[in-house]
């Protein structure tokens, strides 16, 4: 059985745009209590969340993405072509991104995806700035984009903005 955000019961937790975790109005602060939670954070087939712990589950509210990008980091080498992008995420892991996913949503807010199972994740604005040094401006596309290994990864508008 397929498990419905919208059927289960509300756990009063509300991740902010900022990435803050709040439980009934007031912000968690103990990161081994959100550390639990994103380790068992759940996606329905509709892109609701809900965390799941042993045989229980609860829904929570997401005022933009689950996952916020806190840094971001460019290791490798443009000469030896093995450049890349990794990104410090709110649940404190570095991942590698795929610049593909790279995407301008409203209000100018940056996005990509995270996490095997594709999870939209929101720069956060000091993040923002750190990759946007990165960015070149295409004069001829009237497009901003990101080079890697030579090759042109241009940021799309997300889906929606």
């Amino acid at each position: 059985m397929k498990i419905r955000a919208e059927d289960l019961p509300p756990s009063f937790i509300r991740i902010d745009k900022e990435g803050n975790w709040h439980f009934k109005g007031n912000e968690m602060f103990r990161k081994d209590i959100v550390k639990l939670f994103y380790r068992n954070l759940k996606r329905d087939e509709s892109g609701r969340y809900y965390i799941e712990l042993d045989n229980d589950a609860a829904s929570l509210e997401v005022e933009d993405t689950a996952y916020v990008v806190r840094a971001v980091y460019r290791f490798g080498s443009r000469e030896e072509g093995n450049e890349r992008i990794a990104v410090l995420l709110s649940d404190d892991t570095l991942e590698e991104i795929d610049c593909e996913t790279l995407c301008i949503g409203r209000d100018n807010v940056l996005y990509c995806s995270v996490k095997p199972d594709r999870h939209p994740a929101r720069f956060l604005r000091s993040s923002y700035y750190q990759i946007a040094d990165l960015f070149d401006y295409d004069e001829a596309r009237d497009s901003y984009f990101l080079s890697l290994n030579g090759r042109r990864f241009y940021i799309r508008t997300r889906d929606g903005a």
